[in-house]
C-alpha cells in the first residue's frame, strides 16, 4: 500500500527544506534499506518517511511520468497513473474542449489536457492527491475537491479513470466494485461527452453504452482499454487498436476496416500482432490489411511472404506436427543452443519445456507452438526486425 501521506506532509515536501531533503536523499545509491533509513533520518528528521517514499516513487515514476523527478506521488497513484504518451495520445481527442477530469488524482492526465484543451478542471475526493496534483500541475490549473459521480461543472467532455481496487487494496476486474462503479459513472454523465479509461482486460460487453472501444499499447505492452461515448467517438467505429512505440509514428486500426483474409499453411513469414491489434479483435482487419492469412481461424497467429514493416516477425525455417521428441530433433539438427518458445492455443509452459529440451547448441532461433485445425505444430524460425 506504501506510505500513508499526509497534508502535513505534503506542504512540507513543498517547503524549501522540504525541496533540500528531497535533493540530499536522491543522491543516496538506496540500494541497503537500514543503511538508506537511517540516511533518511540524518537529513530529513521526523518526515523522513515521506521523503524517502517520494524520492523512491520518483525513481519508478521515471520511466512512465515525464517530468517525474519534480513530481509528487502515492504509491497508490503512481501504480494507476497513465503513461505520459498513453495519456498524450488519449487527451488529442479533447482538443479545443473544455474538459472535466473527474477522478484527477495527482494530475497525471490531467497536465496533458490542460496542453491541448480549451479549458479543463481536475477534481478528486482524495484532499492529499488534489494537494499533489496542484505541485504537478501548477497553480493555475483549477482543481475542485468533489465526487466524480456528483456534476460540480458544465464541462460538455468529461474524463475518468476508475481506481480498480477493492476497499481492501486488492486488484478488482468487477466494474460494479471500481471506484466509482462504471455504469454509475456513465449513468451520471449520460448527456456528454465521456472517456472512461480502464484496464485492457475488461469484459467489453459491461459497457454497452460505450459507442467506441479503444485498446492502446506503448512499446508492446497493452497499456489500457478506453470507452469512448458520443461525441467523443469516431463515427462508424466501435473497436479500435493504437500502437504508440518510441521513436517510431503511431498507427491504428478499426473495425470499419476490411476483414477478409484466408486460412493458409505456414508461408515464408510468420507474424504476431500486437497485443492491442488482438485484445480489440481486430486481428483479420490487421491481416487484410497487410495481404496476410490466418494460420488457424481461431488463433491471432498469421502467415504470408512479406511482413509488415517496422514489426518483430519471424522467417520461417522449417514446419510440422509437433511433439517434444520431435522438437528435440529438429532444434539438434540446427544445433540451437538459444531458443524463444511463443504459444498459442496449446497447454505449454515455456519454461518448463525449455529446461526438458536439454538445449546445447551454439545457434539462437524462435519455435512458435501452436495450434492448425486439430493438431499441434511447431514452427522454427528466425527473429528479425522488418
Amino acid at each position: 500500500m506504501g506510505y500513508g501521506f499526509t497534508l502535513d506532509d505534503v506542504a512540507h515536501l513543498r517547503s524549501d527544506a522540504g525541496r533540500a531533503a528531497l535533493a540530499e536523499v536522491a543522491e543516496l545509491p538506496l540500494t541497503d534499506r537500514l543503511a538508506d533509513v537511517t540516511a533518511a533520518r540524518r537529513i530529513a528528521g521526523e518526515r523522513s518517511a515521506a521523503v524517502l517514499e517520494t524520492v523512491l516513487l520518483r525513481r519508478r515514476a521515471a520511466a512512465k511520468v515525464d517530468g517525474a523527478a519534480g513530481w509528487l506521488f502515492t504509491d497508490d497513484a503512481l501504480q494507476q497513473a497513465t503513461a505520459s504518451p498513453v495519456g498524450r495520445h488519449r487527451a488529442a481527442r479533447f482538443a479545443g474542449r473544455v474538459v472535466h477530469d473527474v477522478t484527477c488524482s495527482v494530475g497525471a492526465d490531467l497536465v496533458e489536457l490542460a496542453r491541448v484543451a480549451d479549458r479543463c478542471v481536475g477534481s478528486d475526493l482524495d484532499p492529499v492527491r488534489l494537494a499533489m496534483a496542484r505541485h504537478n500541475c501548477g497553480p493555475d490549473q483549477a482543481l475542485v475537491r468533489a465526487d466524480a459521480l456528483t456534476r460540480v461543472s458544465r464541462a460538455s467532455a468529461v474524463t475518468a479513470d476508475p481506481a480498480r481496487r477493492d476497499s481492501a487494496g486488492r486488484r478488482t476486474w468487477k466494474p460494479s466494485d471500481f471506484l466509482p462503479p462504471l455504469d454509475e459513472l456513465a449513468d451520471t454523465y449520460a448527456g456528454v461527452d465521456l472517456a472512461v479509461k480502464c484496464a485492457p482486460g475488461i469484459d467489453f460487453a459491461v459497457a454497452p453504452w460505450a459507442d467506441e472501444v479503444e485498446l492502446v499499447s506503448l512499446d508492446g505492452g497493452v497499456r489500457e482499454a478506453c470507452l469512448w461515448t458520443r461525441g467523443l467517438a469516431t463515427p462508424g467505429v466501435s473497436r479500435r487498436a493504437t500502437v504508440l512505440r518510441s521513436g517510431s509514428p503511431e498507427w491504428t486500426i478499426t473495425d470499419a476496416e476490411p476483414d477478409d483474409c484466408p486460412v493458409t499453411a505456414p508461408g515464408k513469414w510468420v507474424v504476431d500482432p500486437d497485443g492491442a491489434v488482438v485484445r480489440a479483435g481486430l486481428v483479420r482487419h490487421y491481416a487484410a490489411r497487410h495481404g496476410l492469412g490466418q494460420l488457424d481461424e481461431r488463433i491471432a497467429y498469421l502467415t504470408g511472404d512479406v511482413p509488415p514493416p517496422g514489426v518483430r516477425a519471424f522467417r520461417v525455417v522449417e514446419h510440422g506436427h509437433y511433439t517434444e521428441k520431435s522438437l528435440r530433433s529438429v532444434l539438434r539438427k540446427h544445433d540451437v543452443g538459444r531458443l524463444e518458445i511463443l504459444v498459442r492455443g496449446l497447454d505449454v509452459d515455456p519454461n518448463t519445456l525449455r529446461r526438458r529440451l536439454k538445449l546445447s547448441g551454439t545457434a539462437e532461433m524462435t519455435v512458435v507452438l501452436t495450434r492448425i485445425g486439430s493438431g499441434p505444430v511447431a514452427i522454427l524460425c528466425h527473429a528479425e526486425r522488418t
